[in-house]
Formats: C-alpha cells, sequence, structure tokens
C-alpha cells in the first residue's frame, strides 16, 4: 500500500529534493526553513539546510550556515552550532551576529573566556554608527558586564555596564545590574551619577534584592517589588488550580528551588525536610541546582520523598509537573532572586503558595498567598507594606539545622589575626555594607584600641575600596583582616573565634546571624522597619537576647564599645547562649517543624 504524504511532508520532499538538485532559491529555504521552525520541526530544519548547503555555492552561503547554527542551538546541539557560526565566520569575517550567538554557545558550554572574547570582537569592531547592527553591539556589551560580573571581575564588569548606558542610558535592567554590581564592590555612593543617568533613574531600576541593602523603607521595597512584576512577570496565566484542597490522606508538600546545593537556602532547610512527619506528610523537592557534588546536596535529596530535577523543563511543564503531583502546599524558596523561575508559580499549580526564605522582602507576586514569619520580623502593623499574608510562628521565622558541625577552633595566628586585641567580626556577603554602618565600624575601631574588624575577602575591589575607606576615617586600614571563604566546618570554628559579631544595616545578617549564635559568638544588630532589617533581631528575641538588638547608631556604636571593655558581660553572654544552644526555642528544630506543620494542615483546612 502506498503510503499518503502529509502536506508538510509532501511539500518538505519537495524542497529537499530541490535543494539536492540545486534548484531551491536562497528565500524560498530561508521562508520554508521558518515555516517547519514554526511548527517546532526543527530536525527537518536541519536536515532541509545541511542537504542546501553541500549542494549549493553562492555568495550568501554564510547566512545559511548562521541558520543552521541557530537551528543546531534549538535542538541543544551545542558543538554543531559552534560549528556551523564558525563556517559562516570564516566565509563573512564581518558578519556580527554569528559572533554574537557564538558567544552564546561557548558560555553554554562552559568556556567563558570564548564567549567573553566573541563579545569583545563585536563591541570593539562594530561601529557605533552601524545602525544595522547597533542592537547586537550593545547587547554584547551587556552580555560582557553580566559575565564579567559571574567571573567576579566586578571592575571590568563596571566598565561595560557604562559603556553600554552611555550608548543607551534608558535600560532598567544594566541599571539595576550596575547598582547591585557597586554595592558588590564597596564603590559608595552607590548612587553616584553616570554622564547620562541620574540618580533618580538609578533608583528607579533598583531590583528588589538590590533596594534591601539600601533602603529601609517598607514602602520602598513594596515599590520595588511591583515595579519587577509590573515589568518582568507575566501574571496573565490560566490558573492550574483552584483554590481547594485534594483529600489527601497525607498532605502533599512541595518545596521549589534552585539553591538546593552548597548554599545558605539548604544549610537551613536541610533538617526541616529531614523532620517532617511522614506519617501525615509527603515531602517533595523541585529542583533546578546545579550538581555540585556536595554532602549537603546528596544529604537534602534524601531527606525528601521525591526530589524531581526540573532543570530540563520549561516553566509551564514543570507546573504542569507540580499539578500533576496534586501538591497541596508550594513553598517557594526563591522569591525574585537569581535564578528564580517565577513562570511557574504564576501559573499557580498549587492551591496554596508560600514565599520562605529566598527573598528577606515582599516579593510582590499576586500569586504567592504567605509569607512565613514571626511576629518580631513582620509586626502586624507593617503587614499592609507585604503583597502576601504573614504566617505567623510562635517562637521564630528561620528553621536551624542542628547537624552542623564547628571545626577545631583556629589559633589567631593561623586565623591571619593580631596576637592580642579585640575582634570584632562581620562576615557578611560585601554588598550589606553601607557607608553610614562603616562610619560606626570606624568609630568603634578607633574608642576601643587593639581591635579589629574581621571581614569576609569576598573580592579584591570591596577589600581596597574599604582599606582606602577606613583610612579616610583616620583608621588605619590593616585593622581590616580579610578572611578568606572555606569549608562550612572551619567557618563556624571561625565564628567561634571571634568576640563580637557587628550586624549590618539595612540589610541583616540572616544565616550568618543563625551560624554566629549557634558558634556562642553574641551578635549585636540594629533593627529597622523591614523584613531584611530585622532577621537578627527576630532570632536574639527567639533567643532570649532583647539587650542586643539596638534601635538607633548611637545605641549600637556605645553597646558594642561597653561589650569589648567588659570581658565579665561578654562572657556573661556567651553562657546564656550555650544555655540556648541546649534548651532554648531558638535551635529547637523538632518544635519549629511541628509549628509549621500545624499551620499546613489549618491552611488546607480551610480550604474545605
Amino acid at each position: 500500500m502506498n503510503q499518503v504524504l502529509s502536506p508538510v511532508e509532501h511539500g518538505y520532499a519537495f524542497k529537499i529534493a530541490s535543494a539536492w538538485r540545486g534548484t531551491l532559491p536562497l528565500t524560498e529555504l530561508i521562508d520554508y526553513g521558518n515555516v517547519l521552525g514554526s511548527a517546532g520541526l526543527h530536525e527537518l530544519v536541519a536536515v532541509l539546510y545541511e542537504t542546501w548547503l553541500a549542494h549549493n555555492a553562492t555568495p550568501f552561503n554564510h547566512f545559511v550556515h548562521f541558520n543552521l547554527g541557530a537551528t543546531y542551538n534549538t535542538l541543544a546541539r551545542f558543538d554543531d552550532a559552534r560549528k556551523a557560526y564558525l563556517r559562516a565566520i570564516e566565509l563573512s569575517p564581518g558578519f556580527a551576529q554569528p559572533h554574537f550567538n557564538l558567544g552564546m554557545i561557548y558560555e553554554r558550554m562552559g568556556q567563558p573566556q570564548a564567549a567573553l572574547a566573541e563579545w569583545m570582537w563585536v563591541a570593539h569592531t562594530v561601529s557605533p554608527n552601524d545602525l544595522e547592527h547597533r542592537s547586537f553591539r550593545l547587547q554584547a556589551m551587556n552580555n560582557l558586564g553580566r559575565l564579567f560580573e559571574i567571573e567576579k571581575k566586578y571592575a571590568d564588569a563596571h566598565d561595560w555596564l557604562c559603556r553600554s548606558l552611555d550608548v543607551e542610558p534608558d535600560q532598567n535592567d544594566v541599571l539595576h545590574h550596575l547598582v547591585f554590581l557597586r554595592a558588590k564592590m564597596c564603590t559608595w555612593p552607590v548612587y553616584a551619577p553616570l554622564p547620562r543617568v541620574s540618580v533618580d533613574a538609578m533608583r528607579r531600576a533598583t531590583s528588589a534584592l538590590a533596594m534591601i541593602s539600601q533602603s529601609d523603607d517598607p514602602e520602598a521595597q513594596l515599590r520595588a517589588a511591583r515595579h519587577y512584576v509590573e515589568t518582568k512577570t507575566n501574571c496573565d496565566v490560566p490558573a492550574l488550580t483552584e483554590r481547594r484542597g485534594y483529600g489527601h490522606a497525607k498532605l502533599r508538600i512541595g518545596y521549589l528551588s534552585s539553591d538546593l546545593c552548597l548554599h545558605p537556602v539548604a544549610m537551613l532547610t536541610a533538617e526541616l525536610f529531614e523532620l517532617h512527619d511522614r506519617e501525615h506528610f509527603e515531602v517533595y523537592a523541585y529542583c533546578w541546582t546545579r550538581e555540585d557534588g556536595s554532602s549537603l546536596r546528596k544529604r537534602v535529596i534524601d531527606a525528601v520523598d521525591h526530589f524531581e530535577r526540573i532543570g530540563e523543563l520549561s516553566d509551564e511543564a514543570a507546573a504542569q509537573r507540580i499539578r500533576a503531583d496534586e501538591i497541596d502546599i508550594l513553598i517557594d524558596l526563591q522569591g525574585q532572586t537569581f535564578g528564580a523561575r517565577t513562570g511557574i508559580l504564576a501559573a499557580r499549580p498549587a492551591p496554596i503558595q508560600i514565599t520562605y526564605l529566598g527573598l528577606p522582602a515582599t516579593t510582590g507576586f499576586p500569586f504567592i498567598d504567605y509569607v512565613i514569619a514571626d511576629r518580631f520580623l513582620i509586626p502586624e502593623d507593617s503587614a499592609k507594606y507585604y503583597s502576601e499574608t504573614p504566617l505567623y510562628l510562635p517562637d521564630v521565622y528561620q528553621v536551624s539545622d542542628r547537624q552542623r558541625v564547628i571545626g577545631d577552633v583556629p589559633t589567631r595566628e593561623r586565623a591571619g589575626l593580631p596576637p592580642t586585641g579585640f575582634v570584632f567580626c562581620s562576615l557578611n556577603n560585601n554588598f550589606k555594607f553601607t557607608p553610614e554602618m562603616f562610619d560606626v565600624w570606624m568609630r568603634i575601631l578607633s574608642r576601643v584600641p587593639g581591635s579589629v574588624l574581621w571581614l569576609l575577602a569576598d573580592n579584591p575591589y570591596a577589600e581596597a575600596n574599604l582599606r582606602r575607606e577606613a583610612q579616610q576615617r583616620g583608621v588605619d586600614g590593616a585593622r581590616l583582616i580579610f578572611a578568606p571563604r572555606v569549608a562550612p566546618q572551619d567557618y563556624l570554628a571561625r565564628l567561634s573565634a571571634a568576640d563580637l559579631f557587628l550586624d549590618t544595616f539595612p540589610f541583616n545578617a540572616g544565616t550568618t546571624a543563625n551560624d554566629a549564635l549557634w558558634a556562642g559568638l553574641p551578635v549585636l544588630t540594629r533593627t529597622g522597619r523591614t523584613f531584611a532589617s530585622r532577621m537578627a533581631g527576630a532570632l536574639l528575641t527567639a533567643g532570649g537576647l532583647p539587650e542586643l538588638i539596638t534601635a538607633d547608631v548611637r545605641d549600637y556604636e556605645d553597646k558594642a564599645v561597653a561589650l569589648a571593655l567588659d570581658p565579665g558581660a561578654l562572657a556573661h553572654l556567651r553562657a546564656r547562649l550555650a544555655d540556648v544552644k541546649r534548651d532554648g526555642v531558638l535551635f529547637d528544630t523538632p518544635r519549629f517543624v511541628r509549628n509549621l506543620e500545624k499551620e499546613f494542615t489549618r491552611l488546607v483546612d480551610e480550604l474545605g
């Protein structure tokens, strides 16, 4: 029996025969390739282009090699795409598009230096007056800024972002990256105008995450979150669920994250996953995390009942997977942080959706129902600044891992500290530092002779800038001691070797404050009006140490100096921390999990 060909198959057979004979015009080739691509038949597109190139030699073959490279890219055949783009460049060395796309391919293949070289070529070679290729040149500059930042070459990243803004100042994405980059480098003031960009434009473009470290205004943070939603999030997505329960014998709890690896979120939540009551709860994790091979990642995988890798799924397919699993409550551990996949949550794959830990601020997402909190973290009169309803836990909002191991406490010499003198520390990410709090820290050092400030060696640009800022405030830059990143157990041991933790403001320590208290190190915090500026205070409240919570700069400074000059008071605080660790609610993880599960059960029961 003869097989009847569909119209698409019949057309394809005719086109590929013409390509073989060398009679298919280039315009028809490109047009039909677009038709097939729109139908999702990318494999057929590749074969059509391959056949045409094998039997046709024209002055325009470089265009076909470029289209073939794009098709291979769509098919995730990255090495084949690389070869196709290189052939296009060989045939037409001045052809800008394959250079740009080749950079994307190299980045996907884990070759950042090769990617940077391609985008550098585009940025330097394409003329500013070449209007046809202007967008490629601008995108190349932005990609250089983005990838140099990922490679921690912050000065180069800053330079390329400034160049991009000089070409086109009205780029909100570039502006918010620039602001965050300046904060990472401790280049103050963060809001310094550029020749074609005003401070007001920078503030309007500041992302929700960057805003946290720059402002203690809850209304400003809510505006930043809503701006992100308005400009970056498609909320017009049909909901996959209705607001009603499934009636499962065990409630199905799903955790959604890209940070289930050696990351602070996993460091806090590992024991939570382990301690869920399996008689009443079934635990799922939906993850697009890098496979870092860490013991913590393995622990998380082992701790849940179902570990689903969704990195290769589209947001739509991932949401459908979650809906098919009939998850009762989906907990987003991401917020608006790097790697977030808001398209999954926008489809509402679960009837109840909650945000937790990822972003210490409101998300602004209309598809998130609740934020896990306590009444110190989000006072009831501040709930109006959150798009989510606070889900109040009775003791503390933050879960802890009691399995954390503290290594051998290093000697001062091994830690790079001077042999004598009081050791203040603030081992937070450097982007949390502000000139206002740095002023206070330098006054504290000036009032405590022989003291030093122990900081995280986050990047060399921040280190150089902070030493210079110290000198400008009359403090020897050598009194800032920078500690490199180390394994978790050695980092906890390092905290044990310090004398007093000086918290940042307006972005408090979160996981780091938890770690410090676990290591027996008193944390002095300044509290404010936002989630981020109340995190350490929430921990200290649960730990029964309210005297370490200050409300203004003067009280913070005076208390730090008083503790440094009173060894007895500091020893008393350490003794109380030991009691809290043994008997208090702060580190009572089983109690935390039972409280959380009680709230989960209540929420599902209320659905009916």
